[in-house]
């Protein structure tokens, strides 16, 4: 009955180690952060978006016409659309009035070609007809749905802000893993290149690498962010490494034969995982904004491709007419992504602090 009692009590304390772990206690304190459950609630929807635009499920025919051109937002399309009616009627009885016309018997020599026009009028004005004069938020110049247009923009941006944050986040932890670990001459030649980096204004540098490699598309976009934001992550890697490779349970492995691959990587990597979650939050937000930059001065997305920064672009001789709903509609968006972004971040660093119980 003693033997029983003891395995019962060591199960009992290998399940509480278990449960007790950084992952699970994080959850728990990140739970408890309503203003960062919220956040990432947001976050989770724009990231659904994303998947249902990328699968073609929604937004599928955002570059398609379907109103005519600067259609209003249906809110306030009363008004304008009662205002060109009447316009329109008054055009139409000025038309029928200067139609009939007494010619005293001459035949009419461009009777063949007026008529050839009058009917090409008509199929305009009834092809016109087809499309729909509000929408629920408007419609840009090309008659393209500015709701569409805005959920297929946010499938660029935030996929550019993702892919560019892993690919930076892998290449700062690698460099600061081999620095941090082991040192010499290594980190001298690593920090050399990390101050040449950081010398260099951030924005002036990716405005810098995308005017001179005069390449537009997502790929180049991801690869310029990536190359040129890894300088951060690879500060705090690095130091967290140093830290790390001085302690008992990395000299324990060292004793037994582990080799430096499995050190760094199975030993002391799972112990400053939380430090590279919370950096690829901070650089997706940062990635984002800069992905909007770019677009918006012309170095970003090519024509016919569609992200908040393009929209934005478009947006600002479209507001000089008067037409506001495509910068409200791009501005909105990147707003609410940004703003929940940044709050959750926060809301996982406090949560991973070991200092916080």
């Amino acid at each position: 009955m003693r033997n029983l009692t003891v395995e019962e009590q060591s199960a009992a304390s290998s399940e509480s180690s278990r449960s007790d772990n950084l992952w699970i206690m994080a959850w728990r304190r990140l739970r408890r952060n309503r203003v960062g459950m919220g956040s990432l609630v947001v976050v989770a929807l724009f990231l659904l978006m994303v998947l249902l635009s990328f699968t073609g499920l929604i937004a599928k025919d955002w570059n398609k016409e379907v109103a005519v051109s600067y259609a209003p937002p249906s809110f306030i399309a009363t008004a304008s659309t009662a205002q060109s009616d009447a316009q329109q009627l008054s055009a139409d009885a000025t038309l029928d009035a200067t139609a009939q016309v007494d010619l005293y018997g001459i035949e009419d020599p461009l009777a063949a070609e007026m008529s050839q026009i009058r009917s090409q009028l008509t199929g305009q004005n009834e092809a016109q007809a087809e499309l729909q004069s509000s929408l629920a938020f408007g419609a840009d110049r090309w008659g393209q749905d500015i709701i569409s247009k805005t959920i297929k923009g946010s499938e660029t941006s935030i996929m550019v802000g993702l892919i560019a944050a892993l690919l930076a986040v892998a290449i700062g932890t690698l460099l600061g893993a081999v620095s941090g670990y082991f040192g010499g001459w290594l980190d001298d030649l690593i920090n050399w290149f990390y101050n040449v980096f950081t010398s260099i204004p951030y924005m002036l540098l990716i405005l810098a690498v995308a005017a001179v490699l005069q390449q537009k598309g997502m790929l180049s976009i991801i690869l310029i962010l990536g190359f040129t934001g890894w300088t951060g992550t690879y500060r705090l890697i690095r130091a967290e490494y140093m830290k790390h490779a001085q302690r008992e349970y990395v000299m324990a492995a060292k004793a037994i034969g582990v080799n430096h691959y499995q050190r760094m990587f199975q030993h002391i990597f799972p112990n400053i995982s939380h430090v590279v979650l919370v950096q690829m939050s901070i650089l997706v937000v940062s990635f984002i904004k800069s992905e909007v930059i770019l677009s918006f001065l012309g170095f970003g997305v090519p024509v016919g491709t569609v992200s908040w920064g393009s929209m934005l672009n478009e947006a600002q001789s479209e507001f000089i007419l008067g037409k506001w709903w495509q910068l409200v509609a791009a501005t909105a968006a990147m707003a609410i992504l940004v703003t929940a972004f940044s709050l959750f971040t926060d809301a996982l660093r406090d949560a991973l602090d070991p200092k916080i119980k």
